[in-house]
């Protein structure tokens, strides 16, 4: 039983973090799930687990689909965007089976643009605060008293609105004075919805070193627009509001994980697969608004090391393929117009995520 609690506080204990490296709107979705935690000692309903995980990414390459529009940063026109979270969470398990868990994100943004800033000098807006929280209830599928090779945990959520999805900056116009009005859609801290999550934790023993794993992540957002401009404190442009590109959107997100896991004495050497994803359409409600739908499929080299009652972690997702995939109001505009439309969206090339778990 020790070594199913160091496996799992080594593969679940980050995750599902959402978190996509670039202007696509993938934001912390109220931090890492904890829930197979216990796992290694499921009867044990005293204390409490805190998890602390903080990610941080540059994005600054830009992608039309799959193609990379290498003539930005040559031309010096690139989008760069800063970001840090730190996400704590707090584990209760209630009983052999079941468990509870809140995720707190603290978020801090920049993001560097010509175009947003009168397009002849280069300026920053900046973003910082509370990010939306996450509660969420997990339950094993599989009793891990009984089936201890194989196991299946589920997990439903609520997120909450809790971040500020209209934060402002100051911005400079061509004339040199500024404006305030709301930051881009990605350093925003939340999206002004009220989510539904759903998780899916896997985990298969092949040998007492060797292990596989994978998780599945599903948020929900069922509020299609949540009213705020994209005109960064300018009245939106008449094509804007027939594209509906005026206001934000609320999208979906989801993430996808496996891989493998090697233990050698307190050490755990994980390398995996990571694919995220802002849709371009919602599954419930409607996807009419601004954002940035794509795709990110990731390498994750990772590597954990345990202590007796506190477990810390390194991963390094690498980007492999980045895609910006045409959004509802891409669409509207190519109707609209007769011209194929299909806006572009800034990538980082890597993730850094470090964190740890504690049993208090």
């Amino acid at each position: 039983m020790k070594y199913f609690s160091i496996l799992l506080l080594t593969v679940f204990c980050l995750n599902t973090n959402i978190n996509a490296q670039g202007c696509v709107a993938v934001r912390g979705a109220g931090g890492p799930s904890c829930g197979m935690m216990h796992h290694g000692n499921q009867y044990d309903t005293t204390g409490f687990t805190l998890s602390i995980n903080t990610r941080y990414f540059n994005s600054f390459r830009h992608f039309v689909g799959t193609v990379e529009q290498k003539q930005r940063v040559e031309l010096g026109t690139q989008v760069i965007n800063h970001s840090f979270s730190t996400d704590l969470g707090l584990t209760k398990v209630l009983n052999k089976r079941w468990s509870m868990s809140v995720y707190v994100p603290i978020i801090a943004n920049t993001r560097s643009s010509l175009y947003e800033h009168g397009g002849t000098a280069r300026h920053t807006t900046k973003s910082f605060g509370l990010g939306d929280i996450r509660v969420a209830g997990y339950v094993w599928l599989t009793d891990p008293a009984k089936f201890k090779k194989f196991t299946v945990q589920a997990g439903m959520g609520i997120k909450l609105a809790t971040g500020d999805y209209k934060y402002t900056d100051r911005f400079y116009t061509s004339t040199g004075t500024t404006i305030s009005g709301p930051v881009d859609q990605s350093i925003q801290l939340g999206d002004g919805g009220t989510g539904i999550t759903a998780e899916m934790n896997l985990y298969y023993e092949m040998s007492h070193k060797l292990n596989l794993y994978g998780n599945a992540y599903y948020l929900i957002n069922p509020r299609e627009q949540n009213g705020v401009s994209t005109a960064r404190g300018v009245t939106p442009t008449a094509a804007a509001i027939s594209y509906t590109s005026d206001l934000m959107s609320v999208p979906d997100q989801y993430l996808l994980r496996g891989g493998v896991n090697y233990k050698v004495n307190n050490w755990t050497l994980s390398g995996g697969l990571r694919y995220e994803c802002i849709p371009v359409n919602d599954l419930i409600g409607g996807s009419e608004g601004f954002r940035r739908p794509g795709k990110i499929l990731t390498a994750e080299p990772g590597v954990n090391y345990m202590f007796k009652k506190m477990n810390i972690y390194a991963y390094l997702p690498i980007a492999i393929t980045r895609n910006r995939t045409q959004s509802v109001p891409d669409k509207i505009r190519t109707n609209l117009t007769g011209v194929y439309a299909q806006g572009d969206a800034a990538f980082a090339d890597y993730l850094i995520n470090i964190g740890c778990s504690i049993k208090l």
